[in-house]
């Protein structure tokens, strides 16, 4: 990704600690102004955190029993403090800093300058242009799923209805997500006819997961396409940009490939989708597959042996029923 774009996101962290500072500060004149016995215990506080650094500083006999002394002046003035706020319905940690991302207090790093989950995921949506998908997620998620649209009508030969089906899909599905952070070898396949509700799905389990802060990648097989093409071939088109892209299909928690089957397939795509699919099952990282195709023409267009890694790899969900969008 371009420096002045990675500039331009973690200067929103800076905004939003500025922010959340001056929120707290806010909170606190407003505590101080209502419980002036609050801002006496803080400044007392301040008082004996002061004298607990120089006693820490100092080479006196005395040093251990001031050292001692003022933490315990400390845990009582907290206490004290607790127990005041308590009285009056106030959180305890009302006069905390609040943080959007309590893992990295909203810096975008982690120890030794890991990057934080939710600065790859700001990174992943800039680099992916993902502004579209946050709009599709706020209609099509788990809270909207209505299952009255699925029909009770037993399926022929199946000895189930799509509403039983989908029920079924949902506890495998809601599974996956609350199981997400176990290293389980656990990865979905979603297959069947256009329409039955295979990409809401995916919808709603990546809205899950980004809520949770985990990165996820959700992409068509026709954009995954146009990245490893983007990697491969075009080295002289902003390579960072490039290689950024093709490196966060491999890194991101949670890979979800939708539409299977409708890129351009030759024998790089098919070549290529099965070394994503690889690597990534190799790392334990996990990976859905939506497609619309049947397992005959998995194996005729991506080869056995990739139809073989998803068999043994990968829950299988069949969706069942009539096009869902031609309901009334």
């Amino acid at each position: 990704m371009k420096e002045e774009k990675i500039r331009d996101i973690l200067l929103k962290y800076q905004r939003k600690r500025d922010d959340n500072e001056e929120k707290l500060e806010k909170r606190k004149q407003s505590i101080y102004e209502s419980l002036p016995e609050i801002k006496k215990i803080d400044d007392e506080i301040s008082m004996s955190g002061l004298r607990l650094t120089k006693a820490v500083l100092k080479d006196t006999k005395a040093r251990e029993e001031i050292v001692y002394e003022c933490k315990r002046e400390m845990e009582e003035l907290v206490n004290r403090k607790k127990q005041i706020l308590a009285e009056n319905g106030i959180p305890e940690n009302y006069l905390e800093m609040q943080y959007s991302c309590p893992k990295c207090k909203d810096t975008g790093f982690l120890g030794g300058g890991k990057k934080c989950t939710c600065l790859k995921q700001a990174i992943i949506n800039e680099a992916y242009k993902m502004s579209n998908l946050s709009r599709v997620l706020e209609k099509e998620n788990f809270d909207n799923f209505d299952l009255s649209i699925f029909s009770d009508e037993i399926i022929e030969g199946k000895n189930l209805s799509p509403k039983q089906n989908i029920l079924k899909i949902l506890s495998v599905c809601d599974s996956f997500v609350s199981e997400f952070a176990q290293d389980n070898n656990s990865n979905l396949f979603f297959h069947g006819a256009t329409g039955l509700g295979k990409t809401y799905m995916c919808n709603c389990i990546a809205k899950a997961l980004l809520d949770q802060g985990y990165s996820v990648i959700y992409q068509t097989a026709f954009r995954i396409l146009e990245i490893l093409e983007n990697y491969k071939f075009r080295k002289d088109e902003d390579s960072r940009i490039n290689d950024e892209n093709y490196k966060n299909l491999f890194d991101c928690d949670l890979l979800i490939i939708d539409d299977l089957g409708t890129e351009l397939n030759n024998s790089f795509s098919s070549g290529e989708i099965f070394n994503i699919v690889n690597t990534r099952l190799l790392a334990g990282k996990k990976i859905i597959i939506s497609t619309n195709l049947d397992s005959s023409k998995i194996v005729e267009l991506y080869s056995q042996r990739t139809f073989s890694r998803i068999v043994g790899n990968f829950r299988i969900l069949e969706f069942l029923g009539h096009d869902l969008r031609w309901e009334v």
